[in-house]
């Protein structure tokens, strides 16, 4: 016998040219698949805290994007190395209003 469930949840991850710079996302919002495993990953919170501080997602948009990121890891790091050397270059291209007000105090 075979069937089909369907789900009545919205568990999906979409990326789309227009929002978040085409980054996956949870589907219907501006959640990055990133900043869930960095959220998760990095900074310890649980599933239960991200959707606590985000009610806009469910416990299976977490893990869904949980998944995600362990299925195209790979590609997500890169995306976030990158998404690092461009602050890190911008950060070294502009100077700071107070390293200025600094060195002139003290030049």
């Amino acid at each position: 016998m075979n069937s089909t469930i369907q789900s009545p949840t919205r568990t999906c991850i979409e990326s789309q040219p227009g929002v978040c710079g085409g980054k996956p996302c949870v589907a219907g919002t501006r959640i990055r698949v990133q900043d869930i495993f960095v959220w998760h990953e990095l900074q310890g919170l649980s599933a239960d805290e991200i959707v606590s501080r985000f009610p806009q997602l469910t416990m299976a948009d977490v893990y869904a994007a949980l998944s995600y990121y362990w299925d195209h890891r790979d590609e997500i790091q890169r995306d976030m190395q990158a998404e690092s050397d461009l602050v890190t270059r911008l950060r070294q291209q502009s100077a700071s209003p107070l390293a200025e007000k600094l060195a002139a105090t003290n030049g």
